[in-house]
């Protein structure tokens, strides 16, 4: 039946899709001058927006995921770095505009579907809503051109996304740091996670990334997760030791280990 099930896709958002190119790098706009997504024109893998880098620290608690729902296309930057390094990972990506898929295609090299990787056009709220312990990592990147899609941001959305997580499962989301809603979108978070949640600053400050468990993480010590990261950084090249020592900012935590 393909990756995880079928779908009927439903009407596109509003809005131009935009591109503009700066020192090498080609940016995506949804509607306005904010940077959606950004690809080195040289090397279209690298992650080069702080904060795509960022919402791959989930493979400190999840390191060999087998089943990702990416909710939001974008350029596809984190579709397209899972699909190269993440062999093990079968990927559904959601977008429900189909001028964003066909520009990812086209011109931020997006791969083609394969037994790996499936784009839909879709509503993401509606389709995560029927697909319960669907997938180990939910990553949620879904923002117009002025703020987060309000359908991604609601109480239901945030109860659905827990009930597609299998048993060790994440939600991955990405806030802007400024947004006045912001207390609001991760209040709901902790309230469909029992509180299981934590938040990680991106490098280049303005966004978080909150991290939501369906359980307790098994690695919760500052030692395993430092270890983790050493091995992390030395696979992929990201700054995950940097993560680690991010994590302490906005989280409770004691000198062995972070509070989940």
């Amino acid at each position: 039946m393909g990756l995880f099930s079928r779908w009927r896709s439903r009407v596109p958002a509003s809005g131009s899709v935009q591109i503009s190119e700066e020192g090498g790098v080609r940016y995506l706009h949804l509607g306005s001058d904010t940077i959606q997504s950004g690809m080195r024109i040289g090397a279209p893998e690298e992650l080069v927006l702080s904060y795509t880098r960022s919402m791959l620290a989930f493979l400190l608690f999840v390191p060999e995921p087998q089943r990702v729902v990416n909710i939001g296309l974008g350029g596809g930057s984190v579709a397209k770095w899972i699909h190269k390094y993440l062999h093990g990972a079968q990927q559904v990506v959601l977008e429900i505009d189909p001028r964003v898929i066909a520009v990812a295609r086209q011109y931020f090299c997006l791969p083609p579907d394969d037994r790996r990787l499936r784009v839909i056009e879709a509503d993401g709220a509606s389709w995560i809503a029927g697909q319960p312990d669907c997938a180990d990592v939910v990553l949620v990147d879904g923002y117009d051109g002025r703020s987060q899609v309000a359908e991604l941001t609601s109480d239901e959305f945030y109860r659905n996304a827990a009930r597609a997580l299998r048993d060790n499962g994440m939600l991955v989301v990405n806030l802007w740091g400024n947004d006045r809603r912001f207390d609001t979108y991760l209040q709901r978070i902790e309230a469909a996670f029992e509180g299981q949640v934590c938040c990680l600053p991106a490098v280049q400050r303005g966004n978080v990334i909150a991290m939501g468990f369906r359980r307790t993480p098994t690695a919760t010590r500052w030692d395993e997760l430092r270890e983790r990261a050493r091995a992390l950084e030395a696979a992929y090249g990201l700054e995950f030791p940097q993560f680690v020592g991010m994590l302490k900012e906005l989280n409770p935590h004691t000198v062995r280990r972070l509070l989940v």
